[in-house]
């Protein structure tokens, strides 16, 4: 596996946040770590990034052990819920950010920003200012800086979760198209089932810490390992390609 979580643990106060977490993903895969708020999901994320110290485990990237490793020595980048952007920068100065640590010129940095720019489509506000953006731009923006450092892993933390349902789901194709046309291997934490489905290669449903089934959309989706996961999946119609991925979703209510 390109990306092994090996019997992962975290506790605070006493109480396990994540227990006896193991699972994988290969190279170039999306995986969804979905579940309830509470349930686990964001502090395994930070236990990948290197923002928590498990309190066992292993985490493992493309055969190297990083365990021990600082956020700033692993080859990750994380996007965050609220994006982390620097405001008094300009969205170009955002997306190269990263790049100034890798010994890349000014002229170097600058090619390369404005191609990502224009792969998220922003190639026309890079001088702008991060306020002048609306969140959907700035999702862009932020995603844009994670992915420019060609990392081996993307981690990315509930980051549609700001924006309106609308930009939401338009979102969603962006970030798939993103994740399939750069080939990038990426881990997407959400509670929203619905984009679990729509996004994920493999999902990782977790309940209070502990991890209840790992498997690909179609197989978490049609075949619930229990009567928990089918509750909180709570679905809807879905109606499936030959490929195994979703045609779309019948809400409740809805005539198809």
């Amino acid at each position: 596996m390109y990306l092994e979580l090996d019997r992962l643990s975290k506790q605070f106060d006493g109480k396990y946040a994540v227990h006896d977490l193991s699972l994988g993903l290969e190279e170039g895969g999306l995986l969804c770590i979905l579940g309830s708020s509470g349930c686990g999901k964001t502090t395994t994320l930070n236990m990948i990034g290197g923002f928590l110290k498990p309190d066992g485990g292993r985490v493992l990237l493309d055969g190297q052990d990083i365990t021990a490793l600082p956020p700033e020595r692993r080859p990750v980048s994380t996007v965050f819920q609220s994006y982390g952007l620097f405001p008094h920068m300009s969205v170009l100065q955002n997306v190269t950010y990263g790049l100034k640590f890798r010994g890349y010129s000014r002229a170097e940095a600058k090619e390369k920003g404005r191609r990502y720019l224009s792969l998220v489509g922003l190639a026309e506000r890079e001088n702008a200012r991060i306020g002048e953006l609306s969140g959907g731009q700035q999702q862009r923006v932020a995603l844009a800086r994670a992915l420019i450092v060609e990392p081996k892993l993307c981690l990315l933390d509930e980051p549609l979760s700001n924006l309106d349902a609308a930009l939401r789901v338009r979102m969603r194709g962006e970030l798939k198209r993103l994740q399939r046309e750069l080939g990038t291997t990426m881990v997407f934490v959400t509670h929203d089932q619905e984009e679990a489905l729509i996004l994920a290669d493999s999902i990782a449903v977790m309940s209070e810490g502990e991890l209840l089934q790992l498997g690909s959309a179609e197989e978490v989706f049609r075949h619930p390992a229990n009567d928990y996961i089918a509750s909180f999946l709570g679905l809807n119609d879905i109606v499936w390609k030959d490929d195994g991925s979703v045609l779309k979703v019948i809400r409740h209510g809805e005539k198809e």
